[in-house]
């Protein structure tokens, strides 16, 4: 820093404030500092501004199965929140879904020094770890139910389920049949109770559940067991990947699509608009999700959050050509 300003013609004070984005340096000084970073190659040292400031502009994630569409969209949603709030993200992955391994990751951030952490916690298992992390350490938790241990952001998967099933019901089908996700993640869980809701409140029979585990595949097998209900004219199905392979065991038995059997996802994946045929889903917006964790934690790391807020981000029902009216009987 003595270099630049030496270069610059500037006090080191005034390299410091450049470097924070002070309004109080002229544009021409500004300008001049700038060009002598440049020149030099100057980069400040973070660890010796976090031994200054106490703050090291790093925020620790915990994540577990980012193989899947939900939990990988809402990291990079974090990750884009966090970058544009100035801050650098570190990312550990959990290597199981125990307690334990849980409060291993957030210890091993915290020995990191980073400011606050995010628990992308979509697991049943993950709760209890929640309820015993350090409280003075700043926390969010992304799709935790309705914990109460420390701030949760997470999208109404309860009303997403609500506005497929209705979709279906609105279209004249007499019930809708669900596939679920697995029975150890909270969101499938949201999700079944949504779709039960919502077949109850319009005094509709409620199915039995047929339940996957998110992937393409489970979506086929099921598929077997569902043509095997000839009254199935509508299928809520808790992801899009399962409808997928919904899609594939229907084409190959000549069921059409949405004709014969009305179909709705969960998730909006990009290539969603691109199935046989286009699928219509419920959207997830992760970038908002990542701006609402990132505000929480910020709030808690500058000392000005008064409660434990819950965060629920709203849905859209994209609509596409994958449901119909219901035939007549």
């Amino acid at each position: 820093m003595t270099d630049v300003a030496k270069l610059a013609r500037v006090s080191h004070q005034t390299v410091s404030r450049v470097l924070h984005d002070s309004p109080n340096v002229k544009g021409e000084t500004r300008e001049r500092v700038l060009a002598a970073i440049r020149q030099l190659n100057y980069r400040p040292n973070s660890v010796a501004q976090a031994l200054v400031t106490g703050r090291s502009r790093v925020i620790g994630v915990v994540s577990l199965d980012t193989v899947h569409y939900g939990p990988a969209s809402t990291l990079l949603g974090i990750e884009e929140a966090a970058h544009n709030a100035g801050y650098a993200v570190s990312i550990t992955s959990l290597r199981s879904r125990s307690r334990t391994s849980v409060l291993d990751a957030v210890q091993l951030l915290r020995d990191q020094a980073v400011d606050g952490v995010v628990v992308i916690a979509p697991h049943i298992t993950a709760l209890e770890a929640l309820r015993r992390l350090p409280p003075d350490l700043p926390m969010v938790a992304v799709g935790a139910g309705s914990t109460n241990a420390v701030p949760v952001v997470a999208v109404d998967q309860i009303g997403g389920a609500k506005a497929a099933t209705q979709h279906l019901l609105d279209l004249g089908h007499r019930t809708v049949w669900h596939l679920a996700g697995p029975a150890d993640w909270i969101e499938a869980e949201q999700r079944i109770s949504g779709w039960q809701a919502a077949l109850k409140q319009a005094g509709a029979p409620v199915p039995a559940l047929l339940r996957g585990d998110w992937s393409a595949h489970s979506g086929y097998e099921l598929g077997r067991q569902l043509l095997e209900k000839p009254d199935a004219t509508a299928v809520f199905v808790a992801n899009d990947q399962m409808a997928l392979g919904l899609l594939r065991r229907l084409h190959e038995v000549n069921r059409e699509k949405p004709r014969q059997i009305s179909i709705v996802g969960f998730d909006d994946i990009p290539e969603a608009g691109y199935f046989t045929p286009p699928l219509t889903t419920v959207r997830q917006d992760f970038a908002e999700v990542g701006r609402r964790c990132i505000h929480l934690l910020l709030e808690q790391i500058e000392g000005t959050a008064k409660t434990k807020e819950h965060v629920l981000v709203p849905i859209q029902l994209i609509l596409r050509q994958s449901t119909a009216a219901a035939k007549a009987r």
